[in-house]
């Protein structure tokens, strides 16, 4: 399948999604989104919000914008 098309889909009907749905979608572990973003207050350019019980939510649209990007 091909990952903007999923993005895509997933996305279009939440402003948010949480870490574990964006790593599911890149390919990668929750943890290594966490780790760049404890590392650099950001995952490639993305900036969470978050919440008042510390989960990280990511916004959809800019999860598009990385997507097309790659």
């Amino acid at each position: 399948m091909n990952c903007k098309n999923n993005i895509a889909t997933i996305t279009d009907n939440r402003r948010l999604i949480p870490t574990d749905q964006l790593a599911a979608q890149l390919a990668l572990r929750p943890q290594s989104i966490r780790k760049r973003y404890c590392q650099t207050g950001t995952y490639f350019s993305l900036r969470p919000v978050k919440l008042a019980n510390g989960r990280l939510m990511w916004p959809a649209d800019s999860i598009k914008q990385l997507a097309e990007a790659a």
